[in-house]
């Protein structure tokens, strides 16, 4: 008789526990988890395809050190932040970081416009078509992630998960804004080791 009360109260635990929103206050917190993952891993992309686009640019536009420094430096930023994406601190620290890469990338995309040769590169044109690609990427990941974790806080928010929430700790997650990142208005290139070609020559002076 024991025996059964107990198994009686265990099911009665269970039940009240998951008619609180225990379990779907669970799956809605791996969502978020599972979605922040695939943002970190869309700007890993875009990080990797960045020293072929520099290194590509150098070899036929030597003289843009200080827009090819620009980039190079903010991805160096970009890779020493230790973000936590539960910690709005950390996750503004992280958002600011990557739209300054992405500033200094459009930077660098402009004066790739004044070397038609670089542009005609095949390399380049590749590198491109990876990087917007992966800015794509990076804008459904990022979209995604804003409407889980907007789903999870409206969740854990509403009665009665709210109470299962404080019991167990669960909190309010910050969310993803994308006001200061700048939008790379076309993709950049990049260079798989070739070699520098010469600049390309200046027209020359009317006589």
């Amino acid at each position: 008789m024991r025996q059964f009360l107990r198994v009686m109260l265990l099911a009665l635990v269970a039940g009240s526990i998951s008619g609180c929103g225990y379990n779907a206050i669970q799956q809605k917190d791996e969502a978020v988890k599972a979605g922040w993952s695939e943002v970190i891993n869309q700007y890993k992309r875009r990080a990797d395809l960045i020293p072929n686009l520099v290194n590509t640019v150098q070899g036929y536009a030597q003289q843009e050190r200080q827009v090819l420094t620009e980039v190079t430096n903010a991805r160096s930023r970009v890779g020493q932040i230790q973000v936590n994406a539960d910690d709005e601190a950390s996750l503004k620290q992280f958002q600011q970081a990557q739209g300054e890469l992405g500033s200094a990338l459009s930077r660098l995309l402009v004066v790739s416009e004044n070397y038609p040769t670089l542009k005609s590169d095949q390399n380049f044109r590749d590198l491109q078509a990876q990087l917007e690609g992966t800015e794509n990427r990076i804008t459904v990941a990022r979209g995604r992630y804003i409407q889980l974790v907007q789903d999870y806080n409206t969740y854990i928010r509403s009665f009665p998960q709210v109470i299962t929430a404080k019991l167990f700790g669960y909190q309010a997650k910050p969310n993803f804004t994308v006001e200061n990142e700048a939008q790379i208005a076309q993709p950049p290139a990049v260079d798989f080791g070739t070699r520098p070609q010469p600049q390309d020559p200046q027209p020359a002076a009317a006589q």
